[in-house]
């Protein structure tokens, strides 16, 4: 693709990398096939080619950007499937994180627009504050049960349809709350590793349980977990609504205390069981690459960083009897197969576990969660989970299996069919209790 950026606006790195991703591009449409929106919409703008021509445009005119920008970047779920379809390797991630930075910094947005973002943006990063609010929204859903959702106005979704997406997915009851920052679990027999557990944001109020299986597995199998005090929210739920300066504070804070915790106590891996928040902290290095304090140990944080499946890929699991009568499909979620680049591993660890694995129709397609997209853009989210419950109903399952909470939820608002977490079926396996039973 040509660009048209002055010399003094390639001067800002930003705009430099901005333009070597633009370059890349071929205009080859690849990437329209497996976009989500594009395949509901059939509108150019809303394909992964259609923005990039608009955030091109947006940039070489440093203007602000105009509501029909923000309209289609608003719409882009950031599921990368386009990045796994793109035959030139064009960084869309980092273009649209880029797009949305500076729609968050130059574009005034309707009032309510703003508050409901910036409160997201406040609660959802501090568990203590995003549990108050799954309580409050248990008491007040019945209400706005009552009052007509309003229809979309020039294509953004009305204040109330978004608040009523987000109560019908609070659960009705919160399970208790997990354990506490700071706590250590020590290997059971010899003690062949020590790992760092993200603790999480939203996953540890709405299911500490992924979390506790994973420390059951881990330390069964010989392996020391830590919670780490001083960790904070990896910052991705805030990073996808361009809000950077936050994200790269808690950033900053996260690979402060993952060092200290490495130098105190060692640590082979940070690992993470929400595949969102992986695919932000394996990012850290490029966010801080220009920052001399943080460069250095941000890449190492990001190579330190592994997803759960990544992890126990490596160990040689104690599997206590089969499990051959219980179907699994297998959801893989955008930022696992598209982010990460993990697509078999999941499934061949489930597999070697004993369960009947069944792929899934459109599995490259997102289920609509997405961060907060399910509760921005609820009528396109609503759309892509009813996709995606259709196509995992298809293969008949027992349970379905996610590596993501986002997708988790929005998928179990779909079904009745339990939807639980890789790692519980894995700790089933090998000695833990059977998942997706209250």
């Amino acid at each position: 693709m040509k660009t048209e950026f002055t010399p003094a606006q390639l001067a800002d790195p930003a705009i430099a990398e901005a333009d070597k991703i633009l370059r890349a591009c071929v205009h080859c449409g690849f990437c329209t096939a497996t976009c989500p929106t594009y395949v509901l919409l059939g509108d150019e703008l809303d394909s992964p080619r259609g923005r990039i021509y608009l955030i091109k445009e947006m940039l070489e005119k440093d203007a602000p950007p105009t509501a029909e920008v923000v309209k289609h970047i608003d719409r882009c779920l950031s599921c990368l499937a386009c990045m796994t379809t793109c035959p030139s390797g064009v960084n869309y991630m980092h273009l649209v994180d880029m797009a949305r930075a500076r729609i968050e910094a130059q574009y005034q947005r309707p009032l309510p627009d703003r508050a409901l973002r910036a409160a997201l943006a406040w609660l959802m990063p501090k568990p203590h504050l995003f549990r108050l609010g799954m309580v409050i929204g248990r008491w007040v859903r019945p209400l706005l049960q009552l009052v007509p959702t309003p229809r979309p106005k020039g294509g953004t979704p009305a204040l109330l349809s978004r608040i009523k997406a987000m109560l019908a997915l609070a659960p009705r009851q919160l399970p208790p709350p997990g354990p506490a920052l700071g706590s250590v679990f020590p290997a059971i027999g010899p003690k062949r590793g020590r790992v760092a557990l993200l603790h999480g944001c939203a996953q540890q109020v709405l299911a500490p349980r992924i979390n506790g299986a994973a420390i059951n597995l881990l330390t069964r199998h010989g392996i020391e977990v830590v919670l780490v005090a001083e960790e904070q929210c990896c910052g991705a739920l805030i990073h996808h609504l361009g809000r950077d300066e936050e994200t790269l504070r808690y950033a900053r804070a996260n690979i402060t205390a993952w060092m200290k915790e490495a130098e105190r106590g060692g640590l082979d891996a940070i690992l993470v069981t929400t595949s969102g928040c992986g695919t932000v902290i394996k990012d850290y290095g490029y966010l801080l690459r220009d920052d001399p304090a943080f460069a250095a140990p941000a890449a190492k944080i990001s190579a330190m960083a592994k997803d759960i499946s990544e992890y126990i890929g490596g160990l040689e699991l104690q599997v206590t009897g089969t499990r051959g009568d219980l179907v699994i499909a297998y959801h893989a979620a955008c930022s696992l197969q598209h982010g990460q680049k993990i697509t078999q591993l999941p499934k061949e660890l489930l597999s070697k576990s004993g369960f009947v694995v069944k792929d899934v129709p459109e599995s490259h397609l997102c289920c609509g969660s997405a961060g907060t997209y399910n509760f921005l853009q609820p009528e396109i989210a609503g759309k892509l989970r009813d996709r995606k419950v259709a196509n995992l109903a298809s293969v008949k399952p027992d349970m379905i299996a996610a590596g993501n909470i986002g997708c988790m939820v929005q998928i179990a608002s779909g079904t009745s069919v339990p939807v639980v977490h890789t790692i519980e079926l894995l700790d089933w396996a090998t000695g833990g209790p059977r998942p997706g039973v209250e």
